[in-house]
């Protein structure tokens, strides 16, 4: 008797109650779970480089010792098309004249650029390359002075003035390249003429001193 029941004893599980259960359960998931993600996280730190491990890269050597300046080859015969006046606006100026900002005459308000207008478009102009007021100097930048100041007329235009186009600047046309070729041929055909001159005198010279 005192064997069978120490036999059941140990069959007996160590849960006894539901909150054990519901732990044990609970356990059998979670730990999984957190040994799949360790797991994953080891894997993806293995992968990854640390920092400055690439310093010696061929690109990142490569990058380090390029000189400073790098040769860029342009075609002098490329056309630049200026730019229009309204798209200096929209690229510049639309900023603060399209609302109105910081005292610039609101674009298309005929009654704030009146004023403006009646100074003339060269007073209109120089404060725009120069700057006046709130508004900096344009001239030097992304765009050409004469494409600030078709952006002048442009908005003037549009405020009740009716200023003409500016004129646009003369380009000074590069010199042919065979243009010199003239000269270097007349210079080799004088050449053969001299030497045809000295020999017809050394040949009259000899024929005397024979005689």
């Amino acid at each position: 008797m005192s064997e069978e029941h120490h036999d059941d004893e140990d069959n007996e599980s160590g849960i006894k109650t539901p909150k054990q259960l519901i732990t044990v359960i609970a356990a059998s998931i979670i730990v999984p779970v957190l040994v799949i993600i360790m797991l994953t996280q080891f894997v993806n730190l293995g992968n990854k480089q640390s920092p400055g491990s690439d310093t010696y890269a061929p690109a990142a050597v490569a990058r380090r010792i390029a000189p400073v300046a790098s040769d860029a080859v342009f075609d002098a015969s490329a056309v630049v098309i200026p730019k229009t006046g309204q798209q200096v606006f929209e690229a510049q100026c639309t900023t603060c004249h399209t609302a109105g900002l910081l005292g610039a005459p609101k674009f298309g308000d005929a009654a704030a650029w009146g004023p403006r207008i009646a100074k003339g478009y060269e007073a209109l102009v120089t404060s725009a390359l120069h700057g006046k007021g709130n508004m900096p100097a344009q001239g030097g930048g992304d765009f050409s002075d004469y494409e600030v100041g078709r952006a002048v007329v442009y908005m003037a235009n549009k405020g009740g003035a009716k200023f003409d186009e500016p004129k646009a600047p003369v380009v000074a046309a590069s010199a042919p390249a065979g243009a010199s070729a003239p000269a270097g041929d007349a210079s080799g055909a004088a050449a053969p003429a001299s030497a045809g001159a000295a020999t017809a005198m050394a040949t009259t010279a000899a024929s005397a001193a024979s005689k």
